[in-house]
């Protein structure tokens, strides 16, 4: 069973730095993409950004400019580097990851971020 743990989340102020991990328990090497949805009280889980397997990044608009995603494939880990926050970026974030040669999709448990104006 593969799993996947974030880490890194906590509070911070409204122009502030956060920067989160997603340790993956099989190599990352593989990966078909990896990347970040967030979920905030009372709405919808949306996507936030996604690194595919030969590094491409993409990003919802409202966090471009803002929000970077790389990954170490030697430690199984990808990062959302998240600076210039807003309140607006209140959530609980969850990664996830799909492998070239399976059709599952796994996820973490989610970690909650805080930005107070």
């Amino acid at each position: 069973q593969v799993q996947l743990v974030e880490s890194g989340g906590g509070l911070a102020q409204a122009g502030g730095s956060l920067n989160l991990s997603c340790a993956a328990s099989r190599s990352i090497f593989s990966i078909n993409a990896m990347g970040w949805y967030r979920q905030a009280p009372g709405k919808e889980r949306e996507w936030v950004g996604s690194i595919t397997g030969g590094d491409y990044t993409n990003f919802l608009d409202s966090v471009k400019g803002r929000f970077t995603i790389s990954r170490d494939n030697a430690k199984n880990t990808m990062y959302l580097q998240m600076n210039s926050l807003k309140p607006e970026d209140t959530a609980v974030y969850y990664c996830y990851a799909k492998w070239s040669y399976e059709s599952r999709v796994y996820w973490g448990q989610g970690t909650q971020v805080t930005v107070s104006s």
